[in-house]
């Protein structure tokens, strides 16, 4: 006796490999079912990441692989996300309200990493998660400018807490709101990592699916001593193509590598330049690099920013490009860098905890 048509279409969907987390439906547990309504045939699938915009590009992917599977019957899908919790380290106190800490990292600074968490977070709260930004380099803050909040401040409602400035929506904490812009942060590693703990800990976040956390630059103690008293679930390395900055970036990724923590892949900025005059295309910081040390690491490429001006002009504005320009081709591939992140999040949420190796001083 064959199988009905609900049979088929769920034994087709299930091998679909989701490219975003790399797994398949039916690996990921995604497939919630499979059913025969009055207007016909409908899959209801729950992914673990925020799928706002991406419901058609989904739809039309998953008729592709019926197609192939030998499935004629039209069906409809149904998609929503329901987002895990997640703590590579499951020694750290994970956050009241917060579900996952992505960490935004570089061996250097001046690659753009800022730039990058900004729009990230602001990608991610655009499709439709609910995400905080936290500014954790002490001795540059600059997401207060890029976020559009220069010159606010937190408040507070019972003296203890803060209540977070909200930039596009969402909210956010830095140093800079607390002190003077001119004011230089003279302080050693020990209060630098108080500091960051408290604003961590003493914001009224509210309930978030992630907390988006602007790390500074660099491979050092503070660095390593944030990523054991913060509960992160994983991190992303930003880098630029030449060759110095790929040397830092790979420290920074064996660091999180080293305590535990998923490293969800590398974003390489500043490669391809347009001229805006005569349209022609060069790499000033070479090629290739970005996708070589996602190669190498056995982590993946999220995604490739150009080097264009008018990023760098909206963030000196205070609006980042996914809001400033939602429909550019830059804020595209910031949405597609949130989408894969956030996905491999989830596929690290479904593996379990990273075990804790033992840290040890090694010859390079």
């Amino acid at each position: 006796m064959s199988s009905g048509p609900e049979s088929r279409l769920r034994a087709a969907l299930e091998q679909y490999v989701e490219p975003n987390s790399g797994l398949t439906l039916g690996a990921a547990g995604a497939l919630e079912s499979v059913e025969m309504t009055p207007a016909g045939l409908l899959a209801r699938i729950v992914l673990g990441f925020p799928v706002e915009g991406y419901q058609g590009e989904f739809a039309s992917a998953l008729a592709d692989q019926a197609a192939a599977a030998g499935i004629r019957e039209p069906f409809a899908v149904e998609l929503r996300a329901r987002i895990p919790a997640f703590v590579a380290d499951q020694r750290t106190r994970p956050l009241p309200e917060i579900a996952n800490v992505i960490a935004i990292a570089s061996g250097k600074g001046g690659v753009g990493k800022s730039t990058v968490a900004a729009n990230l977070a602001l990608a991610l709260a655009a499709q439709g998660a609910r995400v905080g930004l936290l500014d954790a380099d002490i001795y540059g803050p600059s997401q207060p400018r890029m976020m559009g909040l220069a010159g606010e401040r937190p408040t507070t409602t019972d003296g203890k807490t803060f209540d977070p400035p909200r930039g596009h929506g969402i909210p956010v904490m830095s140093i800079g709101f607390l002190i003077d812009s001119d004011q230089p942060m003279v302080w050693r590693g020990p209060m630098v990592t108080q500091a960051l703990v408290q604003m961590l800990s003493d914001t009224r976040w509210g309930a978030l699916d992630y907390l988006v956390v602007d790390m500074p630059p660099g491979t050092g103690d503070i660095q390593l001593t944030l990523t054991q008293r913060v509960p992160v679930s994983g991190a992303v390395i930003v880098t630029t193509p030449q060759e110095i900055a790929l040397l830092d970036a790979r420290k920074g990724l064996q660091m999180f590598r080293k305590v535990g923590v998923p490293v969800l892949g590398i974003v390489e900025n500043m490669g391809m330049h347009r001229c805006p005059a005569c349209g022609h295309e060069s790499h000033i910081f070479d090629a290739g690099g970005g996708a070589e040390l996602a190669r190498r690491y056995h982590t993946i490429l999220l995604g490739q920013l150009p080097l264009e001006a008018s990023i760098r002009a909206q963030v000196d504005g205070g609006t980042p490009t996914v809001v400033a320009d939602p429909l550019s081709q830059a804020a595209g591939v910031f949405h597609l860098i949130a989408r894969r992140a956030a996905a491999r999040l989830a596929a690290s949420a479904m593996q379990g905890a990273t075990a804790m190796p033992a840290i040890s001083i090694e010859d390079e």
